[in-house]
C-alpha cells in the first residue's frame, strides 16, 4: 500500500468512527436532555454544542499539527472537557443498564478520542520527520582582523616588542582564522 493510500485508508477510518460516535453519542445525549426537562431545540443544540466542540478542538490541534506548532492549549482545554461531557452523557445513558451497558454507551466517545488522537499523531511524526536535521542557513562567524603591530602600539602606547607579543596572542587564540 503506497503512503498516499495508506493516509486516504486512516483518514477514512477516522472519519467513519468520528460519525458513528457522533451519531450515536447525538442518539444518547438528546435522549437525555429530552428525559429531564429540555425542549426539543435544546435536546438538538446541545448534543451538536458538545460533539462540534469535540470536532472543532480536534480539527485545531490537526491544523496546529500539520503547521509543525504545538498543540494550542484552549484546544486540548474544550477537546478535554467535551470528552468528559460527552463520556459522562453518554455513560449516564447507558448506566441504568448496569456497568454493561454504561460501557457500551460510553465507547463511541472513547473510539472517537482514541482514532483522532492517533491520527493527529501520525501528522506531527510526519511533520518532524518532514524537518532538515541541519538548519537551511548556517551563519558563517565574522572574519575578524587582527590589528597591525602599528595599530597596538599606537592604541595601547606600548613598545614595539609588547605589540608584536599582544598580536601573536590574539592571532593564536583566533587560531589563526584571522587575516594578517
Amino acid at each position: 500500500m503506497t503512503g498516499r493510500a495508506l493516509a486516504r485508508c486512516t483518514t477514512a477510518a477516522v472519519l467513519l468512527v468520528a460519525v458513528i460516535a457522533a451519531a450515536v453519542s447525538f442518539i444518547h445525549i438528546q435522549h437525555l436532555a429530552v428525559t429531564r426537562g429540555q425542549g426539543q431545540l435544546a435536546s438538538v443544540l446541545l448534543p451538536a454544542s458538545i460533539d462540534g466542540t469535540i470536532a472543532a478542538a480536534s480539527l485545531v490541534m490537526l491544523r496546529a499539527a500539520r503547521a509543525g506548532l504545538g498543540t494550542p492549549w484552549l484546544a486540548r482545554g474544550m477537546l478535554t472537557l467535551a470528552v468528559a461531557a460527552t463520556l459522562a452523557a453518554n455513560v449516564g445513558y447507558g448506566l441504568p443498564y448496569g456497568v454493561p451497558g454504561a460501557l457500551i454507551s460510553g465507547w463511541p466517545a472513547v473510539a472517537f478520542i482514541g482514532c483522532a488522537e492517533m491520527a493527529i499523531g501520525m501528522v506531527r511524526r510526519v511533520s518532524r520527520a518532514a524537518e532538515p536535521s541541519v538548519p537551511v542557513a548556517v551563519p558563517v562567524a565574522p572574519k575578524i582582523r587582527v590589528p597591525s603591530v602599528r595599530d597596538i602600539r599606537a592604541r595601547q602606547g606600548c613598545s614595539q616588542a609588547t605589540a608584536q607579543k599582544v598580536r601573536a596572542e590574539v592571532k593564536a587564540a583566533l587560531n589563526g582564522s584571522a587575516d594578517g
